[in-house]
């Protein structure tokens, strides 16, 4: 029985002097590194710095769902400008606002199929290479629904800044 039990101590207390020996073996060792613990963890995802940004947007609340985007959907028609088309798997367009006094707003706003715009909240249907397709649902003189058709076309910028 004595014999189990310094038998059982002996095994226990090897790792203890195996790992010794191997800190011995490092710290005799030279290494281009100067302290390796100061090192960043790579599994540790690196910290995000903000940018300050001197724009704040209000929040907005649309569909049950909050954003602090700015949004183009209470805009005229008439206001929007189309700046510039993506073309492939998903069409996108790029547009801006026009000021009642005629300037063009710094906001760049993404459009896609299938957004509502404007006022009578006209659809996006298509965005071609010249332009953007929309469709509103209006309701005529004789209490009938119809559908008008506008296209907004791409439009030069430096000409809409004069």
């Amino acid at each position: 029985m004595k014999n189990t039990i310094v038998i059982m101590l002996f095994i226990f207390s090897m790792p203890l002097y195996a790992n010794k020996n191997i800190v011995d073996l490092f710290k005799n060792s030279s290494s281009r590194i100067k302290d390796p613990f100061k090192l960043r963890d790579p599994f540790k995802r690196k910290d995000l710095k903000l940018k300050n940004d001197k724009r704040s947007y209000g929040g907005y609340l649309q569909n049950n769902s909050y954003s602090n985007l700015p949004t183009i959907n209470r805009v005229k028609l008439e206001s929007i400008r189309v700046i510039g088309i993506l073309l492939g798997k998903d069409r996108r367009a790029m547009a801006k606002t026009i000021s009642a006094m005629g300037k063009l707003s710094d906001d760049t706003f993404i459009l896609k199929e299938g957004m509502r715009l404007g006022e009578n909240n006209a659809e996006i249907r298509a965005i071609v290479p010249g332009g953007v397709v929309l469709v509103e649902k209006i309701t005529n003189v004789y209490d009938q629904d119809e559908y008008i058709e506008t296209v907004i076309p791409v439009s030069n910028i430096s000409s809409d800044e004069n």
